[in-house]
């Protein structure tokens, strides 16, 4: 690739300033993306480049690198949504293009303008259908559910080649999300007991102590169960119910994560919605809104590997702490009996954030006279391995765009399988129950189900 054209669709929103600009601007620094890269930052505000990244800087939730953005991005006042603007587009890509020349569209807008940009896109002729140098990329959501997620990509398919399409689900490019099938497949310690007679259950969890913020618009259309379960915690459960691979391409990973899906059966008397105290009174929320922003519930993998093992998913908001973990337990020894001590069992935690790393907790004899025992733990740090170089999520996503790998991206058939399970616990789903701290929630599950969410 001599080459890379980068076309940002919606580069004066949040996303582009928290996460897109500081991305490219790290992969170019660091020489990982071409020395000859143009970034096309396009919007309908009245601004020139400089102001643009000034603008952008003032929005950012850290600062930019104006150094390095200054040299690689030209901002274009443009309404998206006229095809008639989209011929000087064109003129100034075309300018820019040499053969090899890499050519990605950005669409960090929401899904109800997709039809019409992709639409344009296509009518302008910028993208050749088939053309592997020339893709698009864009976020979840993925559609509200499943007929309105057909339609999109429906849409899509009529305009570009599946191959050609990068569904970014930005917990995919995190970096222990990355791990967990080399922690799985790399280690014979943990393939060889990664099966259901030694595996006593599976809690996948990510808490949040903040509410909704400023997303009252989005996320009350949303809620926890689309927002985060249909995404990133099917997709975490997903990776570590997969058989192992015929090779480690993307194609051959996504099979696996995909036969996942089809086995994946929820328990319906498992299901616990609530809606923090105070959420009625949010920016942009209806006074007698139902959304949950709180799910829990009991899944089940019924493949030969799995069958009979618990997978219990958690999300919320205004929880006792911010974690995202998944936390492998495993069944007792058969000599742990013979002991009469208070042993616990072993668990493997993959620790996604805020740290990044691996930990496993077994049991050991207390240092000195007694005969005490004590869980102790084993930990990896991935974070402090690093020593401050762990890229950013989107840095490892937008590298893997330019170079055509696409293994940290959702194909079509994971979005169907995923939004068809929402849809089936949407029609299950009562009222939220009101809480005011995680306390609640955890005797409410640990009385339902006799289950301890840590």
């Amino acid at each position: 690739m001599k080459k890379l054209i980068f076309t940002i669709f919606g580069s004066t929103g949040d996303l582009t300033s928290r996460k897109l600009l500081p991305a490219i601007a790290k992969l170019y620094k660091d020489k990982l993306i071409p020395d000859e890269t143009q970034v096309i930052c396009l919007g309908r505000k009245n601004l020139n480049t400089k102001d643009y990244l000034t603008y952008m800087n003032d929005e950012a939730s850290t600062e930019l690198d104006l150094k390095t953005l200054e040299k690689i991005v030209i901002y274009h006042k443009m309404q998206i949504t006229n095809s008639d603007e989209y011929d000087y587009l064109k003129e100034m890509i075309e300018i820019e293009t040499q053969k090899d020349t890499k050519q990605l569209y950005y669409l960090a807008i929401g899904p109800e303008l997709f039809f019409d940009v992709a639409k344009n896109i296509n009518h302008a002729n910028l993208v050749d259908k088939n053309n592997l140098n020339q893709s698009i990329i864009f976020e979840k959501p993925f559609g509200h559910d499943l007929e309105s997620a057909k339609k999109i990509n429906q849409k899509l398919w009529e305009y570009f080649d599946e191959k050609q399409i990068f569904r970014i689900d930005h917990y995919l490019g995190k970096e222990m999300i990355q791990n967990i099938m080399m922690v799985r497949f790399a280690n014979r310690i943990f393939e060889d007991i990664w099966y259901n007679r030694t595996i006593k259950n599976v809690k996948i969890i990510v808490k949040e102590t903040e509410g909704i913020l400023n997303r009252g618009g989005y996320y009350d259309q949303s809620g926890a169960l689309k927002d985060m379960v249909q995404s990133h915690l099917l997709q975490m459960l997903s990776l570590v119910g997969m058989e192992v691979p015929v090779s480690y391409h993307s194609e051959d990973v996504k099979n696996e994560k995909v036969k996942v899906f089809e086995n994946v059966t929820i328990d319906s008397n498992s299901l616990v919605f609530g809606q923090y105290d105070g959420y009625l009174k949010e920016d942009k929320v209806k006074e007698d809104s139902k959304t949950e922003t709180f799910v829990f519930l009991k899944a089940s993998v019924n493949t030969p590997r799995f069958k009979g093992v618990p997978f219990y998913l958690m999300t919320g908001k205004k929880l006792d702490k911010k974690e995202s973990v998944i936390i492998i337990e495993f069944e007792e020894t058969s000599e742990q009996r013979k002991w009469n001590l208070p042993l616990s069992t072993n668990k493997l935690y993959i620790k996604i954030a805020p740290e990044d790393g691996v930990g496993l907790r077994f049991n050991s004899k207390v240092p000195g006279l007694s005969d005490g025992v004590e869980e102790v733990e084993l930990e990896y740090c991935a974070a402090c391995e690093a020593v401050g170089n762990m890229s950013e999520a989107y840095e490892k996503l937008l590298l893997d765009a330019t170079e055509h790998h696409k293994s940290l991206f959702t194909r079509w058939d994971e979005i169907e399988l995923s939004w068809k399970l929402i849809d089936h616990i949407k029609q299950k789903q009562l009222d939220p129950i009101i809480y005011k701290d995680y306390k609640e929630l955890k005797t409410l599950i640990k009385d339902k189900l006799d289950v301890d969410m840590p």
